[in-house]
C-alpha cells in the first residue's frame, strides 16, 4: 500500500476544504488553510535559523493550536519534533533534552522556570517562548517567515524530499522504570492503520470530515497525537483540552457537539463521577476509542449505558505506533467473554505469543504478546542494543503477558514484569483488580507483589472505597474468594485515597510496590 506523510494529509486537506475548522483549543481556532500557512512559516524558520533534516526539536507546553502548528512545520522541514511530558521534573527534563541533542525549544511561558532548572548542558542554546500576547516570541519569530515563501508553492518543498520511512516525532516512554527511551517514529506509523482498514474496508474506527473530535490524551503521548493526526487526515475537526478535566471535557461535548472521542479508562471513570451530568450531556457522541490501560468490565458496562455511543478498544505501544490491536464495536456486548479482549489485529498486523525461549505458543497459552505492524517505530533512539532487543525481525516484543484465543482474539493479562510469584505460580495484578473493583464499595484498585519468605511474594492489594460506608477487609476477602483461586487472593487490604497514575492514565504500581520492599537488597524474592 502507498502511505501519505502527515504532509500530504495535510495539503490535501488544505486544498478540500481550506475554511473547515481543523483544530479548537478554547477561544482559538485555526482552519485547514491557516494551518497549512502556520505549518509552512514554522517550517521556512525552522530551516533559516539552520537546522536541518533530522534535527531533533522539543515542545514544552500544554496543549494548544500551536502545538500542530509546531507539529506540522517539523513535518515539512524534515525535522523531528519532541513532545515534552510538562509534568517532569527538571532532571527527567534534562535527560530529555540531553538524550535526544535537541536543537531548540518551543517553551509555554509557564515552564520557563522549569528549563532555568535544567542541567546548562542539557539545555539547548535557543528557545522559542510561547506566552502572552505581550512576551509571545512564537508569534513574532513566526512572522519574520517570507510571505510568499509561506503561502507558495508546494508544502512539501519546505522539507525536500519525505518518505513515509522519514522520522517525524521522537517520544519517550513513561519511564515507570529506568530512564526514558526516545521512541523514533516515522510518518507511517501515522497512517499505515488507517491506510489498511480503509483499503480492507473494516470500520472498526472511522474518522469522517464532518466530526468533531475531543482528544482527551496528551499530545506527548502516542494516543493522543495518533488520534490527532488521523482526524486531520480525514479533514475532522480536532477539539484539543490544554489539560484533560471531566468538567472541560463535559463542556466541550456540549458546546461543541463533540462525535468523537479518545480517552483512557480513568477518564471514562471521572467522567461518570462528575456531578449533575447524565447521558443528555453526551448524546452528540456517536463513538469512544479507549485505551492505554486495562478497563474494568464494571467501568465498560457503565460506561456504555451512560455514554450511549459506540466504543472501540485499542491496544499497542508507542513502540508499535500506538493501536496494533481492536476491538471492534460489534465485540462490545455486556457478559460475553470477549468484552475482556484486546481485540483482534488490524489488516495487515500479526501477532503471536512466545514463551521465555521465544518459541511460538498455541492457543490459550500465556507467554509474551509480539506484534508486527508496519507501523512500528524506528528504533529507540541512540540506543541500538535495546532496540534489538524489542524489535526482533520486524516483531516487536511488547513485555505483555497475554494469550490468543482459538479465533486469534488477544487477551492481556498483565506486564510481564508486574506478574507476581506465589509458591511458583504466575499472578497478574489486573485480573484481581478487576475482580475488586466489581465490589460496590470499591471504587478503585491496585494490586502488587509483596515480600513473603516462605512463599516468595504475596499478594497485596490497595483499594479507594466508593461514597459511602466502606467494606471491611472480611468483606473484600469474601467477596474475591466466590471469583478467584486460593492462590489469588490478597494477604493484605490497605484503604489508600487515591491510585498513583501518570499522565496518560498508567498505574504508577511501582510507587506503592517499593514502599513495600524497602530495606531489602533486591526486589523479587
Amino acid at each position: 500500500m502507498t502511505l501519505p506523510t502527515l504532509v500530504d494529509s495535510l495539503r490535501e486537506q488544505a486544498r478540500l476544504r481550506p475554511d473547515h475548522p481543523a483544530v479548537r483549543c478554547g477561544p482559538h481556532v485555526l482552519t485547514y488553510a491557516e494551518l497549512h500557512a502556520a505549518g509552512t512559516r514554522v517550517a521556512r524558520r525552522l530551516r533559516q535559523a539552520g537546522l536541518r533534516p533530522g534535527d531533533r526539536v522539543v515542545y514544552l507546553g500544554k496543549e494548544s493550536e500551536r502545538y500542530y502548528e509546531i507539529l506540522y512545520g517539523c513535518a515539512l522541514a524534515g525535522t523531528v519534533l519532541v513532545p515534552l511530558n510538562w509534568r517532569l521534573t527538571a532532571v527527567e527534563v534534562s535527560h530529555v533534552l540531553a538524550d535526544s541533542g535537541a536543537e531548540l525549544v518551543f517553551l509555554e511561558s509557564a515552564f520557563e522556570e522549569l528549563l532555568r532548572q535544567v542541567d546548562d548542558a542539557a539545555r539547548p542554546s535557543r528557545h522559542v517562548l510561547l506566552g502572552d500576547d505581550r512576551r509571545d516570541a512564537y508569534a513574532r519569530w513566526k512572522a519574520d517567515a517570507d510571505a510568499d515563501d509561506a503561502h507558495g508553492g508546494d508544502v512539501a518543498d519546505a522539507g525536500g524530499a519525505l518518505t513515509p520511512d522519514t522520522p517525524v516525532v521522537q517520544l519517550y516512554t513513561s519511564g515507570t522504570t529506568g530512564l526514558p527511551k526516545g521512541v523514533v517514529l516515522a510518518h507511517r506509523s501515522f497512517a499505515a492503520v488507517r491506510t489498511a482498514m480503509a483499503e480492507a474496508g473494516v470500520d472498526w474506527i472511522d474518522w469522517r470530515p464532518e466530526d468533531v473530535s475531543l482528544i482527551g490524551i496528551p499530545g506527548f503521548h502516542v494516543g493522543g497525537l495518533w488520534w490527532a493526526t488521523q482526524n486531520l487526515a480525514r479533514g475532522a475537526t480536532v477539539v484539543a483540552l490544554p489539560a484533560f478535566t471531566a468538567r472541560d471535557a463535559v463542556r466541550a461535548v456540549r458546546e461543541h457537539g463533540v462525535t468523537t472521542a479518545c480517552v483512557v479508562p480513568s477518564m471514562l471513570r471521572l467522567l461518570l463521577a462528575e456531578p449533575d451530568v447524565g447521558p443528555a450531556d453526551f448524546a452528540s457522541l456517536r463513538k469512544i476509542v479507549y485505551g492505554g490501560s486495562p478497563i474494568t468490565e464494571d467501568l465498560l458496562e457503565r460506561s456504555l449505558r451512560v455514554f450511549g455511543a459506540e466504543f472501540a478498544q485499542i491496544y499497542g505501544l508507542t513502540e508499535t505506533g500506538n493501536t496494533a490491536v481492536c476491538l471492534p464495536p460489534a465485540d462490545h456486548r455486556p457478559g460475553q467473554p470477549r468484552m475482556r479482549a484486546a481485540g483482534r489485529p488490524y489488516p495487515g498486523v500479526r501477532v503471536k505469543v512466545v514463551d521465555a525461549k521465544g518459541a511460538e505458543l498455541p492457543a490459550g497459552r500465556v507467554g509474551e504478546v509480539c506484534l508486527a505492524t508496519p507501523a512500528r517505530m524506528v528504533e529507540y533512539f541512540g540506543l541500538p542494543e535495546r532496540t534489538a532487543e524489542t524489535l526482533v525481525d520486524g516483531w516487536v516484543h511488547t513485555g505483555d503477558a497475554g494469550y490468543l484465543d482459538d479465533e486469534g482474539y488477544v487477551f492481556i493479562q498483565d506486564r510481564i514484569k508486574d506478574a507476581i510469584i506465589v509458591a511458583g505460580e504466575n499472578v497478574y495484578p489486573a485480573e484481581i483488580e478487576d475482580a475488586l473493583e466489581k465490589h460496590p464499595g470499591v471504587a478503585d484498585a491496585v494490586v502488587v507483589g509483596a515480600p513473603d519468605d516462605s512463599w516468595g511474594e504475596r499478594v497485596h492489594a490497595f483499594w479507594v472505597p466508593a461514597p459511602g460506608t466502606p467494606p471491611t477487609r472480611r468483606e473484600l476477602h469474601r467477596f474475591l474468594t466466590e471469583r478467584l483461586a486460593a492462590f489469588k487472593l490478597p494477604a493484605a487490604y490497605e484503604e489508600i485515597a487515591h491510585v498513583p497514575r501518570n499522565p496518560s492514565g498508567k498505574i504508577l504500581r511501582r510507587e506503592l510496590r517499593d514502599r513495600l520492599w524497602d530495606g531489602r537488597d533486591r526486589k523479587v524474592n
